[in-house]
This record gives C-alpha cells, sequence and structure tokens, in this order.
C-alpha cells in the first residue's frame, strides 16, 4: 500500500471518457477520468453517482420527475446523481473528474442511449 498521486495517475493515461481505478474503498472504486465533449445520457437504477472535478469544469444535465436541467461544477466542485436519474455529462474543454462508484458500475449505466465510439463503456481500467 502506497499512496497515489492523482496528477500521475491522470499523467498515465490519454483517453477521454476512459476512467483508471485508483483504489478502492469497501465495495466501492475510486476512478479517475479525463474528459471532453459529450458523454451519453445514461441512468444507473441501483447506486448513486459521485463527480469530484478536479480540473476544469464539468456540466451535467439531468432529467428529473420536474423536468431537465443542468448542473455546472467548476474545479473543486462535488455532485452526487441519485440513483435512477437520467443525465448526461459535458464538458466544454478538457476536464478532470474523480468518480466513486460501486466495484463493477459500468460508466455507460444499467440504460444509456447508443454509445459514441468516443466513449469507453466500462467498469473502469486498472493504472498502468
Amino acid at each position: 500500500m502506497e499512496p497515489i498521486a492523482l496528477s500521475a495517475a491522470l499523467a498515465s493515461f490519454t483517453e477521454q471518457w476512459s476512467p483508471r481505478i485508483v483504489t478502492a474503498v469497501n465495495d466501492y472504486d475510486v476512478r479517475v477520468a479525463k474528459v471532453e465533449g459529450d458523454h451519453v445520457w445514461h441512468v444507473h437504477d441501483r447506486t448513486d453517482e459521485f463527480f469530484l472535478v478536479l480540473d476544469g469544469e464539468l456540466h451535467i444535465s439531468l432529467r428529473e420527475p420536474a423536468g431537465e436541467r443542468t448542473v455546472v461544477l467548476p474545479k473543486g466542485s462535488v455532485f452526487t446523481v441519485p440513483r435512477g436519474i437520467e443525465h448526461k455529462p459535458y464538458a466544454p474543454a478538457p476536464t478532470a473528474i474523480l468518480l466513486f462508484e460501486p466495484t463493477g458500475t459500468l460508466t455507460v449505466g444499467d440504460r444509456h442511449d447508443d454509445v459514441p465510439d468516443h466513449v469507453d463503456a466500462t467498469t473502469g481500467h486498472a493504472l498502468r
């Protein structure tokens, strides 16, 4: 067990929307990802999804019972998308994020729109 520098973890890969698992906490993965542009509309039926913006700015569009809205997360902000809420992350410029989700959770959720080529539908990749 050694400390992991998030800057080194992020420097170890270039792929967008392709998270790397930096550690685990109980049955949860802590993942980092580089993101830019659109992700995909998706839903996690059984789990919340936690976002921390490490650098840049992340927008998350939400389709809630009261209607659609977008939250904007500047660097240093956190936001949790509740289970069952359809959402689509978007980064207007290169952004680095940290995610906290149960191990084995797909990045595109349990239900999703067609997955574009630039989005990696994965449960996370190990750090190199």
